[in-house]
This record gives structure tokens, C-alpha cells and sequence, in this order.
């Protein structure tokens, strides 16, 4: 606990049995079949040591970048600690409300974390000018966890300096339609972009993610990260969801996200109570409510968990996050909200 904010606190922690989901980002319906058999067909070679030449140079493909800017990580939180361990920052600043592992990590490596928080009346909108001109490490998240908010790359562009590590945690990004605004594969010096495969092929129990950086800062992460950090099962996983296949198979989900997120805003929107700020962009929804705790609760008791909200820095006890999920799941939680409230 950190200034009266649980940055250890995260959504799986809401979820309970025979509760109807809306606290993980997760896609719904994951992982695909094809996916599942990838994974299984590597679990015949587990007895041997994970080698990750493939599975880098699959992602390195995807991005259109050579193999040595890559780092094959267990998870995007993984790539946190080793972004805490190997850089040495005089100023380190996490732009919040976002997601709140960096700067767990950051502080349990014994950083002094400076914050910049930006407020639901811009709409939770980047300002570059407020980040700190001497600040040498600079972490935010696009779209960013929680507000779904997605940056300008411009913006983040902006953030660039020849003496300053710009850390882009780009978790969600295939969640967005043409993945407008990435900065993946950008060559830009400082540039780490964090990526993850488990939100949209639903792989949290397999912790399988990566970073993007110059050959150098890839080096530096790579001298603190242990041996065989990634398992077979894993780097399969990151051949698979790399392929020509997947990638379209990620944009039509992109979509279909996109549609149910409409739905959901459209539909959350017409409850009394309840208020939304920014645009939103990524596979969930932050609202304000006021008596959010209670709200959270009594939801729980007909059926559906909700993430809270004020253990993210910047945002209070009036806050919940709602994930995307098809429409009829939609329906059903929007009359349940709308009766709590009334």
C-alpha cells in the first residue's frame, strides 16, 4: 500500500466462481482452437531447454524489425522488473492513472518514482509538457490501463530525448483497429515498447510477452533476465500468434471489440448515475459512480465482477472498470447495473 493506492492489487482478485467476468481483460471466447493445438503440439519436446531463435525471429517479422530489437519475456509484467533492474534512472516518472506494475516495480528495485497524473476533465488526455524535462526514465501505457484512452503517437513522439528511456506499454494495442498510434518498430532512441500476447488470445496462465528497443537496450535488459526465461509452451505460443494468420485474426477481433465497446458505452451511458470521460479505445470502460464500493458489491451478489478502481493512482473510490464483453453479456449487466443504482 503506497500513499493509500494497492499498486499490487489487480483484477483477477475480483473475479469469483459463478461470477460473470468483467474485471480481466481478457477476450472473451480464448484461446482459439488452432492456438490451443500450437501449444499442445510443443509440450512432446519439454524435455528439452527452451530455444528461442524462432519464436524471436516470428516476432521480429511481425514487426518488421530486425531479431536482435527484440526480447521474448514471461508476461509484459516480467519485462517491468527487467526494465527496473537494468537501467539506472535519476528520475524515473510513471504517468498515471495507468497500470500500475511499473511502478510496483520500479519501487520494489528502489526507484524514487515521480507521478504525472492526468485528470478526467481533459479526458485523460496526454499533455507532454507536463512530464518532467529532466525525467530520464518515462513509463506510460497506450491505450492505457485503466481509462482506455488512447495517446497520439505524436504526443508520445514528443516525450523522446537523447538522455530519457520512454517506456510504452502497448499491452492492449491489438485490441485497436489498425493499431493507429503504435510505436512498434518506430526507431526512436530510448524507445521500449512493451507488448503482450494474453489479452487477446486469452493466455494469462501461459506469461508470455515481449519488449521492442534498440539493439542496445535490448542488451542491457537481456544481462538481467534469468536463463530460459520463456517455456516451450510459450515461445509456441508467440510463433503461432505471429504468423500472417493470427494477425488477421487479431484485427477482425480488433473490430468486433470495437463493437461491443460501442455497445457497451451506448448502453452504460443511459444509466442515471453514471459518467464516462475521454474516448475510449481499448477493451474496457472506466466510469465514475459515486459509492463505487458499494455499487462493486452489490453487483457481486447478482452475478458480475467489476474491476475497482482507486488502486490506480489518481483516480479515488468512485471509479470502476467494466471489460468489453459480446453484447448479450452487455445487456444483461446494464439492467443489473441500472437496478443497484435505482
Amino acid at each position: 500500500m503506497l500513499d493509500g493506492f494497492d499498486l499490487e492489487h489487480h483484477g483477477d482478485l475480483e473475479v469469483g466462481e459463478g461470477l460473470v467476468d468483467l474485471a480481466v481483460n481478457v477476450r472473451a471466447g480464448t484461446p482459439p482452437p488452432w492456438l490451443l493445438e500450437a501449444i499442445t503440439a510443443s509440450l512432446t519436446d519439454l524435455a528439452a531447454y527452451p530455444r528461442q531463435d524462432a519464436a524471436v525471429a516470428a516476432v521480429a517479422r511481425r514487426h518488421g524489425v530486425a531479431a536482435d530489437r527484440v526480447l521474448l519475456t514471461a508476461g509484459a509484467a516480467e519485462a517491468f522488473v527487467l526494465i527496473a533492474r537494468a537501467f539506472r534512472p535519476r528520475h524515473p516518472v510513471v504517468v498515471h492513472p495507468q497500470f500500475t506494475e511499473p511502478e510496483a516495480a520500479l519501487r520494489s528495485a528502489g526507484h524514487l518514482v515521480d507521478r504525472v497524473i492526468l485528470r478526467p476533465e481533459d479526458g485523460f488526455v496526454l499533455d507532454p509538457s507536463a512530464v518532467p524535462a529532466d525525467a530520464d526514465l518515462v513509463v506510460i501505457g497506450n491505450p492505457t490501463n485503466p481509462t482506455s484512452v488512447l495517446h497520439r503517437a505524436d504526443d508520445l513522439r514528443e516525450l523522446a530525448r537523447p538522455d530519457r528511456i520512454l517506456v510504452v506499454d502497448e499491452a492492449f494495442m491489438d485490441a485497436v483497429p489498425g493499431e493507429s498510434e503504435t510505436l512498434a518498430g518506430a526507431s526512436i532512441p530510448g524507445l521500449v515498447v512493451v507488448r503482450s500476447l494474453t489479452k487477446t488470445w486469452g493466455l494469462a496462465g501461459l506469461r508470455v510477452g515481449y519488449v521492442l528497443a534498440g539493439a542496445g537496450l535490448i542488451e542491457q535488459l537481456a544481462a538481467v533476465q534469468p536463463h530460459w526465461p520463456v517455456s516451450t509452451p510459450a515461445l509456441a505460443a508467440a510463433i503461432a500468434c505471429s504468423n500472417e494468420r493470427a494477425v488477421e485474426e487479431a484485427a477482425q477481433a480488433a473490430l468486433d471489440i470495437e463493437r461491443q465497446r460501442v455497445h457497451l458505452i451506448d448502453n452504460v451511458g443511459r444509466v442515471s448515475g453514471v459518467s464516462m470521460y475521454g474516448v475510449a479505445r481499448a477493451p474496457f470502460v472506466l466510469v465514475r459512480v459515486p459509492g463505487a464500493a458499494q455499487v462493486r458489491e452489490s453487483l457481486r451478489l447478482q452475478g458480475f465482477a467489476v474491476r475497482r478502481g482507486d488502486t490506480f493512482p489518481g483516480l479515488g473510490p468512485d471509479w470502476l472498470r467494466i471489460a468489453v464483453r459480446p453484447e448479450d453479456v452487455t445487456d444483461g449487466f446494464v439492467k443489473v447495473l441500472s437496478d443497484v443504482l435505482h
